[in-house]
């Protein structure tokens, strides 16, 4: 779901444009002094350079003024760390004293793909990983491997194996006392946050039925390079590939399945769905749809109606509605029925809060679990649905959680990369 505007530069303003920061990070309040202990300095380090991992560095520093340091910068790209160095100094939330916790020294950027190794041995305290989430579970992995806390950016894998490996890994952190929080947005805004709890306490009955709608315009493309060989292409132009991305539904509808699981305090048993490529036809669209609607299936007989879609020139719609015995509600953090309310509370950064939550967790020594706790739930529950959509097939939960699926390259370098095939509905899924 959306944040509300205001002049904070968004995870998809950097996503997509990669803003420069003259646009502040943080429009909204933020806790300050949270914690009762000594403010010894936490040291961050980033996997992945781009608009989402610079926009997390920069709400790191903000999160805890003067607290944090960000001292290691990890990407495939030599080109992708200056930009963020850069749009990090310009940020303008982060001029004056905050400057000077930036301290990434030559010897702390780390490139190539075994770049996040090398970084996850320098003395960090939290890693902040943000590369394409097909990367995610092999980075997830090492971190827990290294004893380092974890900022992980949605959706924590791309393929049903990727999501029993964050699982895996995300119990080991548990057993180590790490914190692992993940950037789902809805769990760290505090509107929704209280909207959740007024209906898991009734405010509206017995849910009946649900819709989500992420309906908005095309993305980016980085075009293509003589030089760059096949993987380096896709890398580079990573939401359009499913090993990398997920399709729409998993790297962005994440969002709103995970509000929803939220609210219905349970995952899907079952999906079906349709989809396709009505407008990004071009092969350059890698292998992922540009539509897709999908019925979920929740208990009780409760159906979510989700529709997504990423066309140019059209109507958009962003929303999370559910329908119970007293009333209704949507993302606009409202209450309609026997029971009406509004929510006219503090306002606040959900990306900016994120990291709050997470370094009062690891001065207080009480770790939290989101991978454990919601977010591989969340994160399978969008592949269920990309899955049915891509076969025309009703998949069921047990299938996913059994499903042999690995996107993954088994040889991942830099030089060919065989793309697999659009996916037909009525057809074998490519593999």
């Amino acid at each position: 779901m959306e944040r509300e505007k205001s002049k904070i530069i968004s995870r998809r303003d950097f996503i997509t444009t990669g803003a420069i920061a003259a646009t502040a990070i943080s429009g909204f309040p933020f806790v300050k002094n949270a914690h009762a202990q000594s403010k010894k300095k936490l040291k961050i380090g980033v996997v992945g350079c781009g608009g989402r991992g610079t926009g997390a560095c920069a709400n790191a520093l903000v999160a805890d003024p003067g607290n944090v340091d960000l001292v290691a910068m990890a990407d495939v790209a030599p080109e992708q760390i200056e930009k963020s160095l850069k749009a990090l100094k310009e940020t303008r939330e982060l001029q004056g004293e905050l400057q000077n916790n930036i301290k990434v020294a030559k010897d702390h950027i780390f490139l190539g793909a075994d770049g996040f190794k090398q970084l996850l041995q320098t003395d960090i305290d939290y890693v902040i990983l943000t590369t394409p989430p097909g990367f995610r579970p092999l980075h997830f992995e090492e971190a827990v491997r290294q004893g380092k806390h974890i900022f992980a950016e949605k959706p924590v894998a791309t393929d049903p194996v990727g999501c029993r490996n964050i699982r895996v890994s995300a119990q080991k952190a548990k057993d180590k006392g790490l914190s692992v929080v993940v950037g789902l947005n809805a769990r760290h805004d505090k509107s929704v946050m209280e909207t959740v709890k007024r209906i898991h306490d009734g405010a509206v009955g017995q849910i009946h039925a649900g819709s989500l709608h992420r309906l908005g315009g095309g993305l980016w493309h980085r075009g293509s390079d003589p030089r760059w060989s096949e993987m380096e292409y896709q890398c580079r132009n990573w939401y359009y590939f499913c090993w990398l991305s997920g399709d729409q539904i998993v790297e962005m509808v994440v969002h709103q399945i995970d509000l929803m699981n939220w609210t219905l305090d349970a995952h899907p048993i079952s999906a079906l769905g349709q989809g396709g490529r009505q407008i990004r036809t071009d092969p350059k669209y890698g292998n992922i749809y540009d539509h897709m609607t999908i019925d979920y299936e929740y208990p009780n007989d409760v159906h979510i109606f989700c529709m997504l879609r990423q066309w140019d020139n059209c109507d958009n719609k962003n929303e999370n509605r559910v329908v119970g015995t007293l009333g209704e509600t949507d993302s606009r953090r409202t209450i309609r029925g026997q029971n009406r309310w509004r929510y006219r509370g503090e306002r606040s950064n959900s990306s900016v809060y994120e990291h709050q939550e997470l370094i009062e967790s690891i001065r207080n020594a009480t770790a939290r679990n989101d991978c454990l706790d919601f977010a591989v739930d969340s994160t399978l529950t969008a592949i269920m649905g990309r899955e049915s959509a891509y076969t025309g097939k009703i998949v069921t939960w047990d299938e996913m959680i059994k499903s042999d699926l690995d996107l993954f390259p088994k040889n991942y370098q830099f030089g060919p990369a065989p793309q697999r095939p659009v996916s037909m509905p009525g057809e074998p899924r490519p593999v």
